[in-house]
């Protein structure tokens, strides 16, 4: 990518007086230098940001924001939607994920949006870069969000050329101008709104397909009378923005201004929450670290057997304000493999056991006692309906947020149980030995497979999907839990009463007391099943 003239120019003219550094905190300061001498659109390529902000651009690069618009799932699904629906679907996609295509009048459905990124992966020549994916300006230029559910991308941009963020003094400088904005301040509710924007999502059928931002606002991070007494936000929270722990210069202009730049609070720009990269993109593998690194700061759990042979399931959310999975729901796949062994190591019972290139949801046909995770979508005529645009409503069963931060209330220790077998009986003798894993297909491969029959996406993609992903049970656990009676004696989780049988359960794991269970929740509605 190439960097626009323009702006290399006021770079050079700018000087020793460039300086992009801002403090956090206090009172909304004037806007200075909201008149630096530059054209707003010479600011809408990254790669222009990328020239003072380099560390910033490079994590926003491997990000699943650079790579909204070019997800090969999301084009498929939009080409077919769009087929499907004689173009009604409109910009209903793109304008969450390549917003500034949108705004600028480049595209009106996104069917033209292999050719912008065709243009802007031109080393020769890149082109269309300002409007593929979300970019920066499009984030830092937003002024006000729509506060009624849904808000489908309701977002003003403002046309001024200058950048909104957390710091309530910035500093002039000759490139854009710089604002506080509540919505970029990572403490205040407004930052969660402007990430609700496309994370709450309402179909125009009526089905509320993505929830994130109202199950955020329905849990005791978005309380600011809660916890530390401020409210937790997707930023403040440290889950989707970390925030290093060593003040940082936030900028590194060509020339350095006298005295140097000041230290900042360094939010990093990458995002990790559940999707991947499902082609090749920059940072696959330190982004796919990160997001094996969130989910295992995001649940916890234990494996327990009764003096019986019956196995429980425990699971419970933590540093979650949204329920498990999140998002797009009904692509996701979340489910656990229960494998029970006698002393000699032959299997006793099994469930959720999923072959590399399989669906769960398959499996789970055949398998009664699947513990899956994820919404179902029903259609106007109450039929189970897979692709979003047929979707008028929907029924999950995921993993609530925690009730409460304080351990001492007893609504935080609202695990979620399910016995294997489901009925609760004892398998045909005690078990030696079980296994658990929770396993994470991000897009289930029978949704994958259904746009691959239609011709909208390349079966190549499907062949070349990572496996899924096995989430550990709190940072620095294995991602397969074992029981064993040596193991559940020596330092195990507390052993408690089995509600079900009335006799103590040996237990392991990362549950301090799996007391005060609830039973897992389940779908009500037979055609959604497991």
């Amino acid at each position: 990518m190439k960097i626009a003239r323009t702006v290399g120019a006021l770079l050079a003219a700018a000087g020793a007086g460039f300086v992009c550094g801002c403090d956090h905190g206090g009172t909304e300061a004037p806007a200075p230098d909201a008149s630096a001498p530059v054209d707003p659109s010479t600011l809408y390529d990254p790669a222009v940001c990328r020239t003072c902000h380099a560390d910033h651009f490079t994590q926003w690069s491997g990000s699943m924001h650079a790579y909204a618009s070019q997800d090969p799932v999301f084009l498929a699904m939009n080409a077919r939607g769009q087929r499907e629906t004689n173009g009604a679907l409109g910009p209903f996609c793109v304008k969450c994920h390549a917003p500034m295509a949108v705004l600028l009048g480049k595209t009106a459905d996104g069917l033209n949006l292999p050719d912008l990124n065709a243009a802007c992966a031109s080393p020769t020549n890149p082109t269309g870069c300002a409007y593929v994916g979300v970019t920066c300006y499009f984030c830092h230029s937003i002024e006000s969000v729509d506060t009624a559910h849904p808000f489908n991308a309701g977002v003003t941009l403002a046309s001024d050329g200058v950048m909104r963020g957390e710091y309530t003094n910035p500093v002039p400088n000759g490139v854009h101008g710089a604002k506080y904005s509540p919505y970029h301040d990572r403490v205040r509710p407004e930052s969660a709104a402007m990430c609700g924007a496309c994370h709450d999502i309402v179909t125009p059928a009526g089905a509320h397909i993505e929830r994130t931002f109202a199950e955020w606002e329905a849990s005791p991070f978005s309380d600011a009378d809660a916890g530390e007494g401020q409210v937790t936000t997707c930023a403040a929270s440290g889950c989707h923005m970390i925030e290093d722990p060593q003040p940082r210069a936030i900028a590194t202009p060509p020339i350095a201004p006298k005295g140097g730049l000041p230290l900042r609070h360094f939010s990093e720009h990458d995002f990790p929450a559940v999707d991947r990269a499902l082609t090749p993109f920059p940072n696959a593998q330190p982004e796919q670290q990160a997001v094996g690194a969130k989910l295992a700061n995001g649940i916890q759990g234990a494996l327990c057997v009764t003096r019986a042979g019956g196995i429980r399931v425990i699971l419970d959310t933590v540093n979650l304000g949204h329920d498990f999975p999140s998002g797009a729901s009904q692509d996701r796949r979340l489910w656990t493999e229960v494998i029970a062994y006698d002393g000699a190591n032959n299997i006793l019972y099994q469930s959720g056991v999923v072959p590399n290139g399989m669906s769960p949801v398959d499996v789970g046909k055949m398998d009664p006692d699947m513990w899956l995770l994820r919404d179902c979508m029903f259609g106007s005529d109450g039929g189970l309906v897979d692709m979003f645009w047929q979707g008028a409503t929907t029924e999950g069963n995921e993993l609530p947020p925690i009730q409460a931060f304080l351990p001492s209330q007893a609504a935080y220790n609202s695990h979620k149980v399910r016995f294997f077998p489901r009925d609760g009986t004892p398998i045909s003798q005690v078990p030696a030995s079980v296994t658990l894993r929770v396993r994470l297909q991000p897009i289930g491969i029978e949704v994958l497979n259904d746009l691959v029959s239609t011709g909208d996406l390349d079966g190549g993609v499907v062949a070349a999907l990572p496996p899924p992903i096995d989430i550990a049970l709190g940072s620095g656990a294995p991602t397969t839990l074992v029981w064993t009676p040596a193991a559940a004696a020596d330092g195990g989780v507390m052993p408690y009463e089995d509600m079900n049988e009335g006799s103590e359960t040996t237990c392991v794991g990362t549950l301090a007391n799996p007391a005060n269970q609830f039973v897992a929740p389940s779908h009500t509605n037979p055609a959604c099943s497991p």
